[in-house]
């Protein structure tokens, strides 16, 4: 059914159906964000109250018009009209990006209702309406000058804070030890492979089996190590994935470079690959883990060092 075909029953059904869906979703939103985010989380409880309110007044209208019985219809049974993102799919919803979704819902809203009541005959359908269209954009309006007050109180800038730690905990830290594993514990196969045989595709082979091995084994390990309820690491399947990636990652760097032919070529741009990587667990450390950049170098590259070496003097040997 197409968005012009609609009756007036219809269109309101459809509205009522709408303010339902956007009040779970501002629900939704509401309860991903509470533990962490309590002023986020009372944005959204307040903009779930207003959308209840919509669909009361709108359901009473109906009632008036048209009888008990509301057809129900939804977003997705109307071409051309925006369907909402799944709301139980924001986990790790983090507040800007909610407050940016809610910011869209709101707008889409309104132009249904402008868009509604122009088709609308009967006149009390289209004063709600046009009423509704007004007060979707006063949300708007409202829900920016509650996210300046939260502001101005420093309420926002506590939940940047801890949105960046929470960032740190479920993503930064797996995927840092993860890529510092996949880049150090696999040099030693690799280069006692290299050296062993001067074969570049063994070699590959190698550091293949090792990365993806290591990749396997560290994202079982991080997901078995906590289950996030009490660390708020979050979901362990996915930082077990971010560090399983993140492994073969570090471990397919410097093992890429074994499929040119030449030895002596792909050994000097894996040693330089190697470098690379080294450098960058070593600013990713500087970074988010506020360790001291010639700290995390020295401590970075002393290890990946001596993983290279034991991996030389065994293959030499």
């Amino acid at each position: 059914m197409h968005f012009r075909d609609l009756t007036e029953p219809q269109l309101l059904a459809l509205a009522i159906t709408a303010e339902e869906e956007d009040s779970h979703i501002y629900r939704d939103f509401a309860e991903s964000l509470r533990a962490d985010f309590p002023a986020s989380a009372a944005l959204f409880d307040q903009m779930a109250v207003e959308e209840d309110g919509h669909r009361h007044r709108l359901t009473e209208l109906f009632r008036q018009k048209f009888g008990e019985h509301i057809p129900f219809i939804r977003r997705q049974d109307v071409r051309g009209f925006i369907a909402r993102r799944p709301s139980w799919t924001t986990r790790t919803l983090r507040p800007e990006r909610a407050r940016g979704e809610a910011a869209l819902m709101e707008i889409q809203a309104r132009r249904f209702y402008e868009a509604a009541a122009q088709r609308a005959g009967d006149a009390g359908i289209r004063q709600l309406l046009n009423d509704l269209a007004q007060e979707e954009q006063r949300h708007e309006a409202t829900a920016e000058n509650i996210s300046q007050e939260q502001a101005a109180s420093g309420q926002l800038g506590s939940e940047t804070e801890a949105a960046r730690r929470l960032f740190v905990l479920r993503f930064v830290q797996p995927g840092l030890a993860g890529l510092m594993d996949g880049s150090v514990s696999t040099l030693a196969p690799l280069f006692a492979a290299a050296f062993a045989t001067g074969n570049t595709i063994d070699t590959f082979k190698v550091g293949l089996a090792a990365s993806v091995g290591a990749g396997i084994s560290m994202g079982f390990a991080e997901a078995l190590s906590d289950d996030g309820k009490l660390s708020g690491r979050g979901a362990p399947w996915l930082r077990g994935i971010v560090c399983g990636f993140m492994t073969t990652v570090g471990g397919i760097g410097h093992t890429l470079p074994y499929l040119i032919p030449d030895f002596h070529l792909a050994t000097t741009i894996a040693i330089i690959v190697v470098a690379i990587e080294l450098a960058a667990i070593a600013w990713i450390r500087r970074r988010y883990m506020d360790t001291p950049l010639l700290s995390a170098i020295y401590q970075v590259v002393v290890g990946g060092l001596l993983v290279f070496l034991a991996g030389w003097l065994i293959g030499s040997g």
